[in-house]
């Protein structure tokens, strides 16, 4: 696989998804620097290690979470080398039973499907049906690694502007949690 850095979004659009594009207008509007690479389909943690090394950052797993009622929906951002332990997030968030969220809810919230989730679908999250969640090893870091809503691409942005400029511009904030994997 040869994978290049880019600049910003890409010169030539015309074979790209609606809500790829949406999220470069999104971030470009915010004025939110972002290095893009473009890459075969990566839905698998074992598939970013790769792009990883291109963008010199770690690319968050997303996991899309719900209560069993599906009345609650949560999006995980953690450490992709790092054990996920429901019993352990449950304690942290008050809520029993957590399960993987449905591809349906997926794309019914984020507008995104599996192996495409990212921090990036919380823009499509207008009536803020899911509560983000950040492991805090991933606010340690000066960079995140994300997909913009499709797996074909991936972008490095500063944690802080994340923080600090897209989650209040998609009106989300979120709730740090300690995740050990044991």
């Amino acid at each position: 696989m040869h994978i290049e850095l880019q600049q910003g979004r890409p010169t030539d659009i015309k074979n790209r998804q609606e809500k790829e594009i949406a999220v470069y207008d999104l971030l470009d509007k915010l004025h939110i620097a972002y290095q893009r690479t473009d890459h075969e389909k990566a839905d698998t943690m074992e598939a970013c290690n790769e792009i990883d090394k291109i963008l010199n950052v770690i690319i968050c797993k997303n996991l899309f979470l719900c209560n069993r009622q599906k009345t609650r929906f949560y999006l995980l951002m953690m450490p992709g080398d790092k054990p996920f332990k429901t019993k352990e997030l449950s304690s942290q968030i008050g809520s029993a039973r957590l399960s993987f969220a449905g591809k349906e809810d997926m794309q019914k919230y984020l507008n995104t499907l599996p192996g495409s989730v990212s921090i990036m679908g919380l823009m499509n999250d207008t009536e803020n049906h899911v509560t983000l969640l950040i492991d805090k090893d991933i606010l340690k870091d000066p960079f995140i690694g994300c997909h913009p809503c499709v797996n074909t691409s991936s972008l490095k942005i500063r944690t802080a502007d994340i923080l600090n400029v897209f989650l209040p511009a998609v009106h989300h904030d979120f709730t740090e949690v300690t995740l050990t994997g044991e």
